[in-house]
């Protein structure tokens, strides 16, 4: 009888089914605020990411914050005024470091924000609360220093301990970085219903940091690209490949970006790397440095994954 029911189905409507069937659900909504690596003051690196189907977001990095989601809400990424989706939408900020092009927008607009938490290792909250909000370069939002305002709840994040976002159905797991060493910086891995989403601040290759920092976080997520649970990886590429090695400072090229993909299909297996989505974050707006980078991680992309370049204000599915 079932196979009656299959002869009477078109061939066509039969393939979609399969198709459909196979196919991943998406995990997670992104909306990128900011891309860039600098030079470009209204879209520096932040990136909202909510489960599928929520509005409590946490922002990734904090560079550019009300501009980028003015252009989203033009884009049409929120069915909400740009006041709705900064003041309730955003419900923290995870900081992967305190370079100004990773937190000047969230300092800025905070006051006209709402009370959200700043999770961030206990360096870079000490560099937000004594050289940000400290009432000389701008009014203490945060919840500790000098007279604070108390908008801003610091939470510090200790390496490889798992713990919710408050006000989000997400828990983050979070990972130093060397960002030119002996600067930290950190990576943090959400986690949401057995799906993960692993977000880079700027790093450099273990080879030219004299670091294992990305190999441990390689070893952290390997089974989870086994398991196709790792829905995508934010990672940054800075310079062309034509940047010298002592000129990175504490950034990635495309070869020094696929040396390092090679090292986790190592420990994962090449087959899983295949449609991996790799989105790239942190292109220095230099020249033609754009064309050139894209260029070059195209050309030399042979694991086969599925490699994105976000655009500020314009949303996408992990």
């Amino acid at each position: 009888m079932k196979q009656q029911i299959f002869n009477l189905i078109p061939t066509s409507i039969l393939y979609l089914i399969f198709v459909s069937v196979g196919q991943a659900q998406p995990a997670f909504n992104v909306v990128p605020l900011g891309v860039k690596g600098g030079g470009v003051e209204g879209n520096l690196s932040a990136y909202m990411i909510a489960p599928v189907n929520s509005q409590a977001y946490v922002c990734l990095d904090g560079g550019t914050v009300r501009q980028g989601i003015e252009v989203a809400v033009s884009n049409g990424a929120f069915a909400a005024t740009a006041d709705q989706v900064s003041r309730s939408f955003i419900k923290g900020f995870l900081i992967s470091h305190a370079h100004l092009d990773h937190v000047s927008g969230m300092i800025t607009n905070a006051p006209e924000d709402t009370a959200k938490f700043i999770y961030a290792f206990p360096k870079c909250i000490d560099i937000i609360k004594n050289h940000y909000f400290n009432w000389e370069s701008w009014p203490n939002f945060g919840s500790e220093g000098v007279t604070p305002l108390k908008k801003y709840t610091y939470k510090s994040l200790s390496e490889g301990q798992e713990i919710s976002i408050e006000n989000t159905e997400m828990t983050v797991k979070t990972f130093s970085l060397s960002h030119g060493n002996p600067y930290e910086g950190a990576a943090f891995l959400l986690q949401n219903k057995g799906k993960q989403a692993l977000y880079f601040g700027d790093t450099g290759p273990d080879e030219v940091e004299k670091s294992t920092k990305l190999q441990k976080i390689w070893e952290a997520v390997a089974p989870l690209i086994k398991a196709k649970t790792l829905t995508g990886i934010f990672i940054e590429v800075s310079y062309p490949n034509e940047q010298p090695d002592n000129k990175l400072f504490g950034h990635l090229t495309p070869n020094w970006l696929m040396k390092e993909m090679n090292k986790l299909a190592m420990l994962s297996g090449k087959e899983n790397m295949q449609h991996l989505k790799l989105i790239i974050t942190h292109i220095k707006p230099t020249g033609q440095n754009e064309v050139i980078i894209k260029g070059q991680l195209n050309d030399n992309n042979a694991l086969g994954m599925d490699i994105i370049y976000p655009e500020q204000g314009s949303g996408f599915e992990l």
